[in-house]
């Protein structure tokens, strides 16, 4: 039996037109047909439907069998974003402004941050646009919280174990790498649109740098500290909490910060699908080409980034200085 024909009956489809290409183009044959250069060899239209078709049949299968149990997990999230939101809303406004005002200060111990954060809500709200920027921070306080648990209780084990390390490395750094735009796709498939599938969106896109920051303060950890704690008979809890908690805070506290700005971006890309706050005023700019109403609430966006990332940041350095007087 030819080649060409061997190859054909036993290679997989994606491969076939390369090789029929080869085969019409022999010698003996006239004219060259170099279509196999131009067109990548895909695979039969067939099969990648059938493929596709298994794959969404394999999912909704997925739903129906596990559904409820992932719904009974969401209800406590979803009760306690719509408490936060609440409170952030219908609070009236002199008391949010002093009690982050408040949050302010003794993070950073620095006037001058805590004037920079009220001016600036201060002239967000003078704007008309207090009520966005309230759902947005509570967004973001709930994402936070939700990342910093999640991502300290999966950096922790990575941390112990090489291979443990090893073997998980590719997950948070698929999750950074891919485009924003698809971390939309788990949530609206499984939930449709609202604040619960925004937040799981959310949430996958901001954990990546709290697993990674949190795994690097622990392995940073001065080994003569922890042989002296081995000494001393502590346990592998009290190690941890004592010890290495301690000293890598200041890093975990970069982890902190990394997350929430990772949060705060895909907030606004969450707005396409239903989640409220400033992201939805400019996906209607964007798509009405309305000019200021996109420029007021990205600038709006950009204050609230600037007092989150200063107040974590100056709270950092805090820590930082804290274990250099307290350790030399």
């Amino acid at each position: 039996m030819p080649l060409a024909q061997i190859a054909t009956r036993f290679v997989p489809g994606c491969f076939r037109v390369w090789f029929e290409n080869r085969r019409k183009t022999g010698p003996g044959r006239k004219g060259i047909d170099m279509e196999w250069l131009t067109k990548f060899p895909t695979m039969d239209a067939n099969s990648l439907r059938d493929l596709k078709k298994a794959i969404d049949e394999g999912f909704r299968a997925f739903t129906r069998a596990y559904g409820d149990g992932i719904e009974s997990l969401f209800e406590p999230l979803q009760h306690f974003l719509i408490w936060s939101e609440r409170f952030m809303t219908k609070t009236p406004w002199p008391i949010i402004l002093v009690l982050i005002a408040v949050v302010a200060w003794f993070a950073s111990r620095n006037w001058k941050i805590v004037a920079g954060a009220v001016v600036t809500l201060l002239l967000i709200g003078y704007f008309d646009m207090w009520d966005d920027t309230m759902k947005t921070v509570s967004m973001i306080f709930v994402c936070t919280i939700l990342s910093i648990v999640i991502g300290l209780r999966a950096g922790f084990p990575r941390s112990r174990a090489e291979g443990g390390q090893n073997a998980t490395t590719p997950i948070p750094a698929v999750r950074e790498r891919r485009p924003s735009f698809v971390g939309l796709i788990p949530g609206v498939m499984r939930r449709g649109m609202g604040r619960v599938p925004g937040l799981i969106a959310v949430v996958i896109c901001a954990i990546p740098p709290m697993i990674r920051l949190t795994n690097l303060g622990i392995r940073l950890v001065d080994k003569d500290v922890l042989e002296a704690a081995d000494a001393f008979g502590s346990s592998s809890w009290q190690k941890l909490k004592n010890v290495q908690m301690p000293l890598a805070l200041p890093t975990i506290m970069a982890g902190i910060n990394q997350t929430i700005m990772m949060a705060l971006a895909m907030v606004v890309i969450a707005s396409m699908i239903g989640v409220q706050g400033l992201g939805q005023p400019v996906l209607k700019a964007i798509s009405n080409q309305y000019f200021t109403l996109g420029i007021f609430n990205g600038l709006a966006i950009v204050g609230i980034a600037i007092i989150f990332d200063r107040v974590s940041q100056a709270f950092g350095k805090r820590l930082q200085k804290h274990r250099e007087i307290v350790h030399g």
